[in-house]
């Protein structure tokens, strides 16, 4: 085995046949580090000509003179092959040492245990306690705290469209029902459009407490994967002139059907109904009418970007606006977005990050309870690994860094 530099386009072939593959690994997300200051290489493991290991690896100077250097969502190995994975982070180890790095992090794309819809573990499920006990081995220490998700919610592709939407619970079919019903659009934005979507993730965020990218991120982003059409940007809207005539129809079917339904005792329970589902309906329409002065006869509800890497489809960032999530166009996003998935041969659809606290009083739990309710089932990944490579430079970091630490908490105890 040979340990050796990688060519951009080398790398990415070994990459879009890995199984591991994952859009934090492209060279696409190499030039947005490097935008940031980040140093990119890319190396592996060559065998009879053969790249059987490989990874990019990013750098940034933050200390010392010294780098930190990172395999976001690598390096991709058979993990299964002990040899392969010794050779490999020996080797690295050596590589970043030459590079001037005080510390190494990766974050293999690897299931530590299989879990079930609930978060539990399941039985003689997917393990690999092994791959991490030779991390250690080797001298890596897991984070605690760590720069990509650790626990995601996936659900599995592969059926007809009409099989997967009967898996959701009957809640969430109903909702994609109501906004095909009153006619939430959904579709793919442009970039010139963007906009659209940074300003309801930025309303999501001040009300969530998480602060959202910049205009500049998902500009840069579509640039780097669009034209390679994995990456889209989708928007939810309601055209309200026409969920207004919807209404008005709706409103004189029921005044038919009361108009229809006599007035005998045996009736009074169907005429009560017609007549609640009336009163609402006109509430409604009022609403939409006052909906129409103030904000025209276009509303934009919710926004999501989407990552389409390898064999899935990953919800990454969305946002909706509060005022209007009654209209549960979170929902009809979801669902086109899903049919897309399956309709171009992708096996999964991930949902994404959840906090892996399955307490139904965690204060995230809102998140996981949402995405569940599409069924599927979770996914725990091994985490983020970290070791030292110049020793003492590590140790007077970690003590710069906790001292920072303990006076932020100092000073916000003041």
């Amino acid at each position: 085995m040979q340990f050796c530099e990688l060519s951009k386009e080398e790398f990415r072939k070994f990459l879009e046949k890995h199984p591991l593959q994952s859009f934090l690994q492209t060279p696409e997300i190499g030039e947005l580090r490097k935008k940031s200051g980040w140093t990119v290489d890319f190396v592996g493991v060559k065998k009879k000509s053969k790249i059987i290991g490989a990874t990019m690896l990013v750098g940034q100077k933050n200390f010392m003179n010294s780098y930190e250097f990172y395999t976001s969502r690598g390096p991709l190995l058979d993990y299964d092959n002990t040899e392969l994975v010794s050779f490999f982070f020996q080797n690295l180890i050596q590589y970043v040492q030459k590079k001037n790095g005080y510390i190494l992090r990766i974050d293999p794309y690897l299931i530590y245990h299989q879990r079930d819809i609930d978060g539990n573990i399941v039985e003689h499920g997917v393990n690999h306690e092994n791959v991490v006990r030779q991390l250690k081995s080797i001298g890596f220490k897991r984070r605690e705290s760590t720069e990509q998700v650790r626990y995601m919610f996936s659900i599995d592709l592969g059926k007809s469209n009409q099989e997967i939407f009967q898996s959701f619970r009957s809640n969430v079919r109903n909702y994609i029902r109501k906004t095909e019903k009153i006619g939430i659009v959904v579709r793919e934005l442009t970039k010139s459009e963007l906009p659209a979507l940074k300003k309801i993730i930025d309303d999501t965020g001040k009300r969530k407490g998480f602060a959202s990218k910049s205009l500049t991120y998902y500009e840069n982003m579509y640039n780097l994967f669009h034209d390679r059409g994995e990456i889209r940007y989708l928007i939810a809207s309601i055209y309200l002139d026409d969920y207004l005539d919807k209404l008005k129809n709706e409103l004189k079917e029921y005044e038919k059907k009361l108009e229809e339904t006599e007035d005998v005792h045996s009736k009074q329970g169907v005429r009560k109904s017609l007549t609640i589902n009336i009163e609402n309906t006109k509430k409604r329409m009022k609403e939409t009418e006052e909906l129409i002065e103030k904000k025209g006869t276009q509303l934009d509800l919710s926004a999501a970007m989407f990552m389409m890497t390898g064999h899935e489809v990953i919800y990454l960032f969305s946002g909706n606006y509060d005022e209007y999530m009654k209209f549960n166009a979170q929902y009809a996003i979801q669902w086109n977005m899903i049919q897309y998935a399956n309709n171009h041969g992708f096996d999964k659809y991930n949902f994404y990050g959840i906090s892996g606290n399955f307490d139904e009083h965690d204060s995230e739990y809102g998140v996981y309870e949402f995405k569940r309710g599409f069924s599927g089932y979770v996914e725990e990944l091994i985490g983020e690994f970290q070791i030292p490579i110049d020793t003492k430079k590590y140790m007077i970091f970690n003590i710069l860094n906790n001292t920072k630490k303990f006076i932020k908490r100092c000073i916000g105890r003041e």
